[in-house]
């Protein structure tokens, strides 16, 4: 049976759709496409007449920053315009994205495409989103061709298997080849240990430790450091936290441990194991290897300080501190940039990065109910779910940014040589790689019909990336890409929930009070955890573990756990 959200917000794009097309009976032009059906009587977007390509622009707003974005002004920006006739006017989210989707929900007024990531329940308990199965259905070939079977992922929930948003976060059929976290070490400070094994975290401090003790100081006097951390706003869970269930066992599905077998779910940081991550990095601390500003310090100061060269170890994802270490290349610092290893506690576990999740739906792009032309706008979405879209997106122009050799498409020199270390300003000239969240695609390792990858990340191609001194320490472990170092994805089994952290949670869910209550608790204890003194550390643990005891702890566990098992049920049904 259908909720009563589905059938009203169902009912909200039918509405639309017809008077859309009672407009083009009576001739009217505008913004309206006009359709014509075959003699066999079918109605689907392979029957369009001719699609609308006038100009329109279109409201978007995004839960992710875009740093680089150009309003489209750049070269796949400016051919995605002429191909669809549509430009995005577009915000993207600056400083918390929750409270921002939290204004825009209670707002009464949206744009007319949203992607509001884990947040969406919030503009769907708003009635903000439409419904796009039948805007799919109708007038989006390429988007069910790409999703296939997985688009019953997209479904929102048990209760209502409408489709507010598609999913454009996760690739179909990905394949893992590139390598975004890890422990992070600067080539020379490897280099100079001699490029040991970097297995544990005990094997990471070593090589730091070495470095500083030789070069406490960089040429000019700056004081080296051995480890920083980025405790900024949400950046918390990517350096400090997230990181203790992957050297431990367990992989990324938020704040809770799952296991995979009875779905029984834990708040990650009771694990005992975890406390013991939690007070090496106290340990790092006490020893003077940790950056003391590591919780105090902006996102900008984090990427100014990496940019400098003086930061010898990271543990974040390179998305993060991309930024900071294209600035490096730039400069032609090449033995400042870093590698990456699977470092855990200790040799008892495996590094988690790659257990697998199956298709990840959940986060993705909706079109809002006050959207102008929700016709033009799933169109538009087609496109670039289009195998043309797919390889504009991630290749860019012929004959400029790639050309045709025997067949293959090719990158020339000149322009990897800009795209890996010039990356900031290549990206905001072709707008390659900008456009990847707004459309459904294939992942990393599928060939389209020509025999080449959708994507650039390839073994082939991503070998070709590396600068001389990553392949230098590559070849000293043997390997030729850091993906080898880590555990093969067919050691783990399938979660068939796919990660927690995006399951959709209802707007009336307690688990939303107590997630912020947890959430708080945790940001306050883990760093000063880590920052006591080594004898107080137990004592500090001991009352963290309490508080969250008191705040409801084995209640917001329980809660998550229904979620799972509801996800579980929607997606193997």
């Amino acid at each position: 049976m259908e909720s009563k959200r589905k059938i009203k917000t169902r009912a909200s794009v039918l509405l639309l759709v017809s008077a859309l097309f009672v407009g083009m009976l009576a001739g009217c032009g505008g913004n309206k496409n006009e359709t014509a059906e075959k003699d066999n009587g079918t109605n689907s977007a392979a029957t369009t007449a001719k699609d609308d390509n006038s100009p329109i622009t279109m409201s978007f707003f995004s839960a992710d920053p875009s740093p680089n974005w150009t309003g489209m002004k750049d070269e796949v920006g400016k051919i995605i315009a002429e191909k669809t006739g549509v430009t995005l006017d577009a915000e993207f989210a600056v400083g918390d994205p929750q409270q921002k989707v939290a204004l825009i929900a209670s707002s009464g007024q949206y744009p007319d495409l949203i992607s509001a990531k884990n947040d969406l329940n919030k503009l769907v308990d708003a009635g903000a989103m439409l419904d796009l199965t039948d805007l799919i259905d109708k007038y989006a070939p390429n988007i069910k061709k790409v999703l296939g079977d997985s688009i019953k992922r997209a479904r929102y929930s048990d209760d209502d298997h409408a489709i507010y948003a598609i999913p454009t976060y996760a690739g179909v059929d990905q394949e893992n080849f590139k390598v975004s976290g890890g422990f992070e070490l600067q080539h020379r400070a490897v280099a100079e240990a001699g490029y040991p094994e970097i297995r544990t975290v005990q094997d990471y401090e070593n090589v730091i430790k070495s470095y500083i003790e030789k070069h406490p100081t960089d040429e000019n006097g700056n004081k080296n450091i051995g480890l920083t951390l980025n405790a900024d706003d949400w950046y918390m869970y990517i350096t400090v936290t997230n990181p203790a269930f992957y050297t431990t066992g367990s992989p990324d599905d938020g704040e809770y441990a799952i296991d995979v077998d009875t779905q029984k779910v834990t708040y990650h940081f009771k694990r005992p194991v975890e406390k013991e991550y939690f007070r090496w990095l106290n340990h790092m601390n006490d020893i003077g290897l940790l950056d003391p500003e590591s919780f105090v310090q902006k996102y900008d100061q984090y990427k100014a300080k990496i940019a400098t060269g003086r930061v010898i170890g990271l543990i974040d994802q390179d998305w993060a501190y991309g930024d900071a270490e294209k600035a490096l290349k730039t400069a032609k610092k090449y033995d400042q940039g870093y590698g990456h290893y699977p470092v855990t506690l200790t040799k008892d576990y495996k590094e988690t990065s790659f257990w697998p999740t199956g298709f990840m739906a959940g986060y993705g792009i909706g079109i809002s109910k006050d959207c102008k032309d929700p016709v033009r706008a799933i169109k538009f979405l087609d496109y670039l779910a289009s195998d043309e879209g797919q390889v504009l997106m991630n290749w860019g122009v012929e004959g400029k940014d790639y050309n045709v050799e025997n067949g293959k498409r090719v990158i020339p020199q000149e322009v990897l040589d800009r795209k890996v270390n010039d990356a900031t300003n290549f990206t905001k000239e072709t707008g390659i790689g900008l456009y990847q969240t707004l459309g459904v695609h294939y992942g990393d390792g599928v060939k389209d019909s020509t025999g080449n990858y959708y994507t650039t990340n390839f073994p082939e191609q991503i070998v070709t990336e590396f600068n001389d001194v990553e392949k230098t320490t590559l070849a000293a472990y043997k390997v030729t890409s850091w993906r080898e170092l880590f555990p093969k994805e067919d050691e783990f089994k399938v979660r068939p929930w796919g990660a927690a952290w995006n399951i959709n949670i209802p707007g009336d869910s307690e688990i939303v009070v107590l997630d912020n209550k947890l959430k708080d608790i945790t940001w306050k204890r883990i760093p000063e955890a880590i920052l006591a003194k080594p004898a107080d550390f137990d004592k500090v643990w001991d009352s963290y573990m309490q508080e969250l005891d008191k705040a409801g702890v084995a209640k917001a566990e329980t809660l998550r756990e229904e979620l799972v098992k509801q996800r579980v049920k929607l997606w193997n049904e």
